[in-house]
């Protein structure tokens, strides 16, 4: 009995288990999802507990501004995949989004925005913001009202 007590207690959850149910119900990602890269159209592989990660990474950090793919101070601009191709530079992509994330700028590139927080590397390493922008651009992608500018 003792035996199966330590076990149980020191045995980590199954996988599935961490996998967030948002990510496989509305992101449907049960395999790797190539994502869009780079500008150059490279593609870069996805599991659904990369996509978790990232959920967890936006619900820590994004979501009071975006909920739902929204952007509450300024609703016009969403996180859309229209939209995100439409910044300048263009952010449909994971490179673009992580370097968005360490230095956040307005939609046209023109000067740094302030009201979007900068996530420093000790706040999260360039794996993290990876994981992050793919899980945006998942949702982005296929969830279902994600980037809505109708309140």
């Amino acid at each position: 009995m003792l035996g199966w007590v330590v076990w149980t207690w020191f045995t980590p959850p199954a996988l599935a288990d961490r996998i967030d149910p948002y990510v496989s119900r509305y992101l449907k990602v049960t395999q790797p999802v190539p994502i869009k890269g780079d500008d150059g159209g490279a593609q870069q592989s996805f599991t659904a507990l990369d996509l978790s990660a990232g959920k967890q990474l936006f619900e820590n950090n994004c979501i009071n501004c975006h909920v739902g793919g929204a952007t509450l101070p300024n609703p016009r601009v969403s996180l859309s995949l229209a939209d995100l191709r439409g910044a300048s530079p263009p952010r449909d992509n994971i490179n673009a989004l992580v370097r968005f994330t360490r230095l956040p700028q307005n939609y046209d590139g023109t000067e740094d925005s302030y009201i979007c927080r900068e996530l420093s590397p000790q706040a999260a390493t360039d794996q993290e913001l990876a994981q992050l922008s793919a899980f945006i651009l998942q949702a982005a992608k296929v969830a279902p009202g994600w980037g809505t500018k109708d309140f």
